[in-house]
């Protein structure tokens, strides 16, 4: 990693895809089309980024990208005028949709010709949220892209996206970054403290981004920390108990599934504790786990997979606009209760 520019160290944790990419700009062997994947928050807008640097960089062609020329600067902030961004809607129930009219005001402005770089590049996050009109759209643009025009694509799983879309990609699939190498870059570039570095490293699953952006707004720990209080109450909670903190959360569906995805996670640890955890197998509720491991030792193991599952299958339904009382109803019948 040391032998490549500035802008590309800063990247943490994929280095077989900063190799690859690197190499093939440098010789000038870039795609017309990219496809990143991966879990949220793992770094692949700031690699796609990074990518659209060294496309654009003015630095000399082994310096690219540099971080520090005009270029650099402004698409790092997403202010380039040939580089455009396309993030998706978030609707009232906290659902994600890039639409077909977004598809088309990016279509008008890359069939124009670049303002001042060398390629006009437009990069498409969670690309997997497109709706079929908007992917089917697209496709005309895959197929025959303007020229001097890259495209660069996130999501989470290619796999949900039509394959005539992946077939016209190169795939780049980032996988989770460890925990230790996530500590670690927390304390050394981001002056964490150690003892804080060791929880959110534990807690990111895998996900950097998710780390520093913890670690510089405490308020997400704290969220954290209530939606953990809210699931303790609901599993001390009656069934009468549990109907009415349905009914209540159910009132505030944008909270639901970052909610879910944390007891998701709690569940998680405690099925790999239930189940008796094999090598490699890492909690990432640190935090939590003296109650987990009490609970394991309560809990019925089959309960506690079932639980698990139930929410796991919980976000997927709200995803597909489920009625939000009746599937967290479902949850809370599953549930087990504490002896």
């Amino acid at each position: 990693m040391n032998s490549l520019a500035a802008g590309w160290r800063k990247i943490v944790g994929h280095e077989w895809a900063v190799r690859l990419l690197a190499s093939s700009l440098l010789h000038d062997r870039a795609g017309h089309a990219y496809l990143i994947t991966g879990p949220e928050q793992i770094g692949k807008m700031t690699l796609a980024r990074t990518v659209a640097q060294a496309l654009n960089c003015t630095a000399e062609a082994h310096l690219r990208p540099c971080g520090e020329c005009r270029a650099c600067g402004l698409i790092q902030i997403d202010k380039h005028p040939d580089v455009r961004v396309i993030l998706p809607e978030v609707s009232d129930r906290g659902a994600q949709s890039i639409r077909i009219d977004a598809i088309r005001r990016l279509q008008q402005d890359l069939s124009l010709s670049a303002y001042e770089a060398r390629y006009k590049i437009a990069m498409l996050k969670r690309f997997d949220t497109a709706n079929l009109n908007a992917a089917n759209a697209f496709l005309k643009t895959l197929e025959e892209p303007p020229s001097n025009v890259i495209l660069l694509l996130t999501a989470t799983d290619g796999d949900t996206l039509l394959p005539t879309i992946t077939s016209r990609c190169r795939t780049i699939g980032l996988r989770p970054i460890p925990t230790d190498l996530i500590e670690e870059t927390l304390m050394t570039r981001h002056h964490v403290q150690p003892k804080e570095a060791n929880l959110l490293a534990n807690l990111a699953d895998g996900r950097l981004g998710w780390a520093v952006r913890a670690h510089e707004e405490p308020a997400l720990l704290q969220q954290r920390h209530t939606q953990l209080d809210t699931l303790h109450q609901a599993l001390r909670g009656t069934v009468v108990a549990r109907f009415a903190l349905a009914e209540s959360l159910a009132r505030k569906t944008d909270t639901l599934p970052p909610l879910l995805r944390t007891w998701l996670s709690w569940w998680r640890d405690l099925t790999l504790l239930a189940y008796g955890r094999r090598s490699g197998q890492t909690i990432s509720n640190i935090d939590e786990i003296e109650l987990l491991n009490e609970l394991a030792g309560q809990f019925p193991r089959d309960a506690v997979l079932a639980s698990l599952q139930q929410t796991n299958a919980a976000l997927r339904q709200l995803g597909q606009n489920a009625n939000a009382r009746l599937v967290l109803e479902n949850v809370m019948l599953t549930y087990p209760h504490p002896a």
